[in-house]
């Protein structure tokens, strides 16, 4: 079996949305809390890190250049450099408590985003989305912590994970991608980590990083735990598939909340590693503008 390889030296302090531009063999991804988006040049190793005002929580690339991008009080497009271009929306949360988390487009390249309750004292967390003519919606709420975002192929199903609450759900979509109702699709035990930032592959088996589990783990379109691996880290976030065949993971980690003590204990927490794996995955879709 495989093992987890560091992408290259460097450590974050909340990295998150890996996403996989081909054209460049890149990999972009966030330090949510530096308020950074980051390129990494696969072939080159050069590393180039994009400064924003606000934590950014999620992004993703649009057809006509540039990104999009969830921000603390909005979500806004923008350039390639990081220059906002235009204001979407404000964040329909009370920004001050909640700033955008987990996001990415579906199969019809509109653009999700959820955000993160800070209070924690209900589940006041909501996604968003964005449709191709830029009219903001909010689609579900009841949330603490929207993550684990990814769409079926065939377009039928959206999945989604509320981290602090230990769930995975899977919403059936309607021929117009509208949500019906969400359903439990996996629940997690204490102790067996909490499902975080998420991938499909063709298959369509979920990926899910495990967040306080120091693993990563591959679920049947049934929810059964098919593969698990492990970690020399406490806190995976997210992955994506990349790479010219797209059977490369790359896994973004943490080093949030954590002490003097586990970070000497656990160095590499906070580091981006690759996973080479046998079934592809399914790649993530550009922004697609209507207008």
């Amino acid at each position: 079996m495989a093992q987890p390889q560091v992408l290259f030296e460097y450590t974050g302090h909340l990295p998150e949305c890996p996403v996989w531009c081909a054209e460049e063999e890149s990999l972009y991804w966030t330090d949510i809390l530096e308020n950074e988006i980051h390129r990494y040049h696969t072939v080159s190793g050069k590393h180039d890190v994009i400064q924003f005002s606000e934590e950014v929580g999620c992004f993703a690339f649009r057809e006509n250049g540039g990104f999009i991008v969830a921000l603390r009080s909005g979500i806004y497009l923008t350039n390639r450099t990081g220059l906002i271009t235009q204001k979407i929306c404000d964040n329909p949360n009370n920004p001050e408590l909640a700033r955008f988390n987990d996001g990415g487009t579906d199969r019809d390249g509109r653009f999700y985003a959820g955000t993160f309750w800070g209070p924690g004292d209900y589940n006041g967390a909501l996604l968003c989305r964005v449709d191709n003519d830029l009219t903001p919606h909010v689609i579900q709420h009841d949330i603490h912590g929207a993550n684990g975002l990814a769409f079926s192929e065939d377009k039928k199903w959206m999945y989604t994970s509320d981290t602090p609450n230990s769930v995975i759900y899977r919403t059936p979509l309607d021929e117009q991608g509208e949500p019906g109702v969400r359903q439990v699709f996996k629940r997690f035990a204490v102790g067996e980590g909490i499902p975080d930032g998420a991938a499909l592959d063709v298959e369509g088996c979920y990926w899910t990083a495990l967040f306080d589990g120091y693993r990563i783990a591959r679920l049947s379109p049934e929810g059964e735990t098919l593969e698990e691996y492990r970690f020399p880290v406490r806190c995976p976030t997210m992955v994506c598939f990349g790479g010219d065949d797209m059977k490369t993971l790359f896994i973004t980690t943490t080093r949030e909340n954590m002490d003097e003590a586990e970070i000497a204990e656990r160095p590499l927490s906070g580091a981006i590693f690759t996973l080479r794996v046998d079934v592809a995955g399914l790649p993530k879709l550009k922004f697609k503008e209507s207008q």
